[in-house]
């Protein structure tokens, strides 16, 4: 996979955060810590997306017979479109 640059402005304050987490959690470039921060968050999604997924077949009132590596499957699906 071909890594692409980007560049991010931040004020000194925000600057100096990023820099301190990068000190005291190990993180050896700012792009380390940034692409840690994009993986949590697009776990978030997906973890909200099964949400959602979970609770439509909740409240759909049909007596659907279902695994969570069935539901996986779905919501791959669904990310895939």
């Amino acid at each position: 996979m071909a890594a692409s640059t980007m560049n991010v402005s931040l004020p000194d304050s925000m600057k100096a955060f990023v820099d301190e987490c990068i000190a005291d959690e190990g993180y050896g470039t700012v792009s380390e810590y940034v692409r840690q921060l994009i993986r949590a968050d697009q776990k978030r999604h997906e973890e909200e997306k099964l949400e959602k997924l979970l609770l439509e077949r909740l409240q759909s009132g049909k007596a659907v017979e279902w695994n969570l590596e069935d539901v996986k499957k779905a919501l791959r699906k669904r990310i895939r479109r």
